[in-house]
């Protein structure tokens, strides 16, 4: 019963057996194979082996590592069964051809892979058995075959080894020993042939033949045309060497012709061959007359005589006998009349002066007779017979003064009639311009050589000539006027820098002062100027007329006012700005002093209405006995006072100093006789 209830152990696979290659017994845990392993697909197998103990739920596992030993069931095998290689046979010994590759799926000795060279047919190949390079062992320039063979087998060196069959698994080498470009193509054609000129286009002229004794594109020869062919009168197949007319040929036009032709084989790098092909044209009987030139071109002076010799035409004939004499006339057309032909000669004289500003170019056709023609292009030459023309006789321009040094202001332009040289015009000045102006000789463009002012000179007035080479023709001349236009770049100045001025107080408001002056040496709204009073001016006390500069009273003045902003006392400082209406403007400042002159308008004030002074009867005469003091808002003389005793003193006993107001004693007091004397004083 105990044993009972511990139950059985059991095994199971639980994982790492996806196909089920493997089992195990339940009861023993022996495991076996169920199916064929290979080595190749999974080396090494990982099994996990679970147990339980009866029925209960819990088990314990276990990890089983089964390692698939190799065998030696895989041979050696090409990825390919034939390759082609091409070599140069100038390959010197040792050099690698080509590299056999076989894979063989085993591992350890049994995929370890030997090469071997199982075909002999020549001693000119070796292999290395470990890496299966294929090399040169010796050269095969001297060898007449073009081709070898070799089948190649890869061995393993497992236990029995395996080897790639001959017939079946081995690999087939094709070694081509490729040609050398080393000979050029050489001519066996003949270097002269003939043609008749009346030979249609496509006719066949020459046949072209060059040997190249190498093989392949070596021995490929090409067919070209070097030099001598420029008009394309015959085309080269460039195959075949055939050479064809490619258009009429004309025996009178050309009779030989000297083609350097090229044999060119497609080797690499190429090589060639060059031939010069002398061509003879033959003649046929089919020439008319013929000038030499279809057009004569000359010249002939204007205003000549008549008969004056022109130009000499000349025709030929290719063909012989009478058909080649000729006879020469102009055919009718425009100006024909002024010239005649000799008809035997060919000679052209004039028949009448030629003007060349009238007519300065004829065409003439000249003919043999009943054959052809040609053009006569008579150009007539020109004499200075006219001057140049400007073509105004006065220009006038207005610059600014600030335009900058070397600026053009103008272009001039003066026509002439003649032609090259005689028509040529020069530009120069001939005035003073005060080093202002100066002309380019050739194009005529007047320009600035300084910087201009308009306040030192405002106008400029010069002649401008045009001249040619002429030494006895008149000059043309055209009158220049350049007005300099005004820039705002002066300020205002006033005259003086400081004024000073004085007024009475008093006056009634609007009353003149003085008046300033500043200076614009500007024009126009640059040179108006208008007048402010920029600061001093507290309390409007002042204005001024902005256009005539008058400084002026706002308001009644009074010379006992002690404002702060003056100066000293009954003065006052004024700051003026003159300021020009340009853009943008300027401006300058003065200043102004004013002096507010004093009239006697305020009487002595003293000090204290009433004196009360006390003393002793005993004072003694000739003792200070008071001091009075009044004082005067006016100025100068109008506040120097005067004192006098007006009353009060009859008897004498007191002296008052009209200057400074001391009251002295002058006679004894008696207190029992005068207890109080009442003195009253006067200040003016």
């Amino acid at each position: 019963p105990f044993l009972d209830s511990l139950g059985v152990v059991s095994y199971r696979i639980s994982s790492g057996d996806p196909h089920g290659r493997f089992s195990i017994d339940p009861q023993f845990g022996i495991i076996r194979t169920k199916k064929q392993l290979d080595h190749e697909t999974q080396s090494v197998v990982v099994l996990t082996i679970q147990s339980h103990l009866g029925n209960s739920p819990a088990y314990s596992s276990t990890q089983v590592n089964v390692s698939v030993i190799d065998v030696n069931d895989n041979p050696p095998v090409f990825l390919t069964k034939s390759e082609k290689v091409t070599i140069s046979h100038t390959q010197p010994p040792g050099t690698a051809v080509y590299i056999a590759h076989a894979e063989d799926k085993d591992s350890g000795l049994n995929g370890v892979i030997k090469y071997s060279i199982t075909s002999k047919q020549s001693n000119a190949f070796s292999i290395d058995p470990s890496l299966g390079v294929i090399n040169l062992t010796r050269t095969v320039f001297a060898d007449e075959q073009q081709e070898y063979s070799l089948h190649i087998a890869a061995e393993d060196c497992g236990s029995p080894p395996l080897t790639s069959l001959l017939i079946l698994d081995s690999l087939a080498v094709k070694i081509v020993i490729l040609d050398i470009n080393d000979n050029s193509p050489s001519f066996t054609s003949s270097p002269l042939s003939y043609v008749m000129e009346d030979a249609e286009v496509g006719f066949l002229v020459h046949h072209i033949i060059a040997k190249d004794p190498d093989e392949g594109r070596n021995g490929q020869v090409t067919y070209h045309i070097l030099s001598g062919n420029e008009n394309k009168a015959f085309v080269l197949d460039k195959i075949t060497g055939v050479l064809t007319t490619a258009q009429l040929l004309d025996r009178e036009i050309q009779e030989r012709y000297s083609l350097t032709v090229m044999a060119l084989d497609d080797g690499s790098p190429a090589l060639s061959a060059t031939q010069v092909l002398t061509i003879m044209v033959l003649d046929v009987n089919d020439e008319t007359p013929i000038f030499l030139n279809q057009l004569y071109e000359t010249a002939v002076r204007e205003n000549q005589d008549l008969g004056e010799f022109v130009i000499k035409v000349e025709a030929v004939d290719r063909d012989a006998g009478l058909n080649s004499l000729l006879q020469y006339e102009i055919l009718p057309g425009t100006g024909y009349e002024k010239f005649r032909m000799n008809s035997d000669s060919g000679e052209v004289v004039t028949t009448a002066p030629l003007d060349r500003e009238t007519q300065d170019v004829f065409s003439i056709k000249g003919s043999p007779s009943r054959s052809s023609t040609a053009q006569l292009y008579l150009t007539v030459l020109d004499e200075n017979d006219h001057n140049p023309l400007f073509a105004k006789t006065r220009y006038q321009i207005s610059v600014r003064e600030d335009l900058e040094e070397g600026s053009a202001i103008l272009d001039l332009f003066a026509s002439d009639k003649d032609d090259g040289l005689n028509g040529e015009v020069t530009y120069s000045l001939i005035d003073d311009t005060f080093g202002a102006f100066a002309v380019d000789s050739v194009t005529g463009s007047i320009v600035t050589t300084k910087t201009l002012d308009r306040e030192t000179k405002s106008q400029y007035t010069f002649r401008a000539v045009a001249s040619d080479c002429s030494t006895h023709l008149p000059r043309s001349t055209t009158i220049m006027t350049v007005l300099i236009q005004d820039v705002n770049d002066n300020i205002p100045r006033f005259e003086q820098s400081s004024y000073k001025a004085s007024v009475w107080e008093g006056q009634s408001p609007k009353t003149d002062i003085i008046q300033v002056f500043a200076t614009d040496l500007d024009s126009g709204l640059n040179g108006e100027i208008e007048y402010s009073i920029l600061s001093g001016n507290e309390n409007a006390t002042f204005l001024i007329d902005s256009s005539r500069g008058i400084l002026a009273t706002n308001r009644v003045l009074d010379h006992e006012n002690t404002s702060s902003y003056r100066e000293t006392a009954a003065s006052h400082r004024l700051v003026l700005l003159a300021s020009d209406r340009g853009t943008p403007s300027l401006n300058s400042t003065a200043t102004v002093l004013i002096t507010v002159l004093d009239v006697n308008d305020n009487p002595p004030l003293f000090s204290s209405p009433e004196y009360h002074i006390h003393v002793k009867e005993s004072i003694p005469v000739g003792s200070h006995v008071a001091q009075v003091s009044a004082n005067d808002c006016d100025a100068g003389t109008n506040a120097e006072i005067t004192y006098a005793i007006v009353s009060g003193n009859d008897r004498g006993h007191f002296h008052l100093d009209g200057k400074t107001g001391s009251v002295d004693l002058m006679k004894p007091l008696d207190y029992e006789d005068t207890l109080k004397f009442t003195l009253v004083i006067q200040a003016t």
